[in-house]
């Protein structure tokens, strides 16, 4: 019987029964892995350029960045055995870069002391090709460097999980079959970051160990099994980290546009946009109020509101009270929309007749302005429902005008110092979270 040659990527996975539903939230366990591993992924195509260039010219692999590119796929195999890679084991996975001996799914590369200078050039992209097609299509698409659902590696593992959900037992050989898949994509992973320079081999081989018996070996060294309290004290700092990035990300965004975007009177204004309809009028909700928070967020945070208007031919624009914009308008053919500043197809044609006088002869308008060229209007908002209203000074049919809105929007630094500061908490609190899942102490040894 022929026995496969021992490839160097050594890569195994133990099935421990797992619970039926608890692979429905794993996602959520796993918030501070995907944050960990996203900064890892990163710093690892960093340096894999470096050890890139490095066996180009020297033909060797720099020791230092092989240990630590191997640390992160051992870290991303095993999240990945954990949850929708392979959902073989309900064990919460170690942060750790290190080998962890008593941890189900485990994996080894053998180092290469030395490599064919011009290989990386030629085999790294070219002879990779027909291997990078296979495993994209197994492993689909990528989050923060772990399986999901995408490919087929993922489709099984969720067949396998309603399978588990319904009948409590995983069928070991669609497990094996996941297994054999994992190890081909893996095998490729390592080639593609020149570990090794052995081309990896068009099979699928099935099992918990690699084919012809060989199994990694067992070092001794301290296993870390995170607690119960480690996957709480991990979940939040993953979600205090998804918050901080937000936070600081929007912080930053407030400070850029308060900085940079500001007009020569001090608002932040829309692009402009033309505007027609064939009635006599456009009716736009401009602000709805009554109730306490609704007057702090018009008055203290927007501040004052500017509409500019840009037409060759004579406009008005006006700003009333919701009760006597109905009452003038109110069987008038007009198109409403639900903003000023809402793309034409949201607006709506109401039928009806002329209006009874031209706008400019009421004494309803909080705000207006009437001409051609460019003109503008400012308003303070106010409690109560308001309506923007676009017409002809002489209330005839035909409106067409370009027209933007802005606000000062006084406080907007502020908010954003403000969320840059929340942040930077929020970051804070989710590394010693995060670090606390990983220096728990350790519920299991290896003795």
């Amino acid at each position: 019987m022929n026995v496969a040659a021992p490839y160097p990527v050594r890569v195994e996975g133990h099935l421990e029964q797992p619970s039926r539903g608890l692979w429905l939230i794993k996602w959520l366990l796993l918030l501070p892995h995907y944050v960990v591993l996203g900064f890892l992924w990163l710093a690892l195509m960093v340096v894999t350029v470096v050890a890139f260039v490095s066996v180009l010219f020297t033909g060797r692999y720099p020791r230092g960045i092989f240990d630590f590119n191997l640390g992160v796929l051992r870290w991303t195999w095993r999240v990945a055995f954990y949850a929708y890679g392979a959902n073989g084991t309900d064990r919460y996975p170690p942060f750790t870069l290190a080998d962890v001996p008593d941890y189900p799914a485990r994996l080894e590369i053998a180092y290469p002391e030395r490599q064919r200078r011009g290989f990386a050039l030629i085999g790294w992209w070219l002879a990779g090709i027909p291997h990078y097609i296979v495993a994209g299509a197994f492993v689909g698409g990528g989050v923060l460097g772990v399986w999901h659902w995408g490919g087929l590696i993922g489709v099984l593992v969720v067949c396998a999980g309603v399978v588990l959900l319904f009948t409590g037992s995983y069928p070991r050989q669609l497990y094996d079959f996941v297994l054999g898949l994992n190890r081909w994509a893996i095998r490729v992973v390592a080639y593609a970051a020149v570990m090794t320079p052995e081309y990896p081999p068009f099979r699928v081989d099935l099992g918990e160990e690699e084919p012809g018996g060989f199994s990694l070996p067992s070092t001794g060294s301290t296993a870390r099994a995170s607690s119960g309290g480690a996957v709480v004290a991990g979940v939040l700092g993953g979600l205090a980290a998804l918050i901080a990035i937000a936070a600081l990300a929007g912080g930053a965004v407030s400070v850029v546009f308060d900085r940079t975007q500001r007009d020569g009177g001090g608002y932040l204004m829309t692009g402009w946009d033309t505007y027609s309809t064939g009635t006599y009028a456009l009716v736009s909700t401009s602000y709805r109020g009554g109730t306490v928070g609704d007057m702090f967020v018009a008055r203290d945070l927007l501040g004052t509101v500017r509409v500019a208007v840009r037409s060759d031919t004579p406009v008005f624009v006006g700003i009333a009270r919701a009760r006597d914009v109905d009452a003038y308008l109110g069987s008038v053919s007009r198109e409403v929309g639900p903003a000023l500043d809402s793309h034409a197809s949201d607006y709506r044609v109401i039928s009806g007749g002329k209006p009874a006088a031209p706008p400019g002869t009421l004494a309803v308008w909080d705000a207006k302005a009437a001409g051609s060229g460019t003109m503008s209007l400012a308003w303070k908002p106010r409690s109560g429902s308001w309506r923007v209203v676009l017409m002809k000074p002489d209330a005839s049919p035909g409106v067409t005008a370009e027209l933007r809105v802005g606000a000062r929007l006084p406080h907007l630094l502020w908010i954003g110092i403000g969320l840059l500061g929340g942040g930077a908490l929020f970051a804070l609190a989710a590394a010693g979270l995060i670090y606390t899942a990983a220096r728990r102490p350790d519920s299991r040894r290896t003795q």
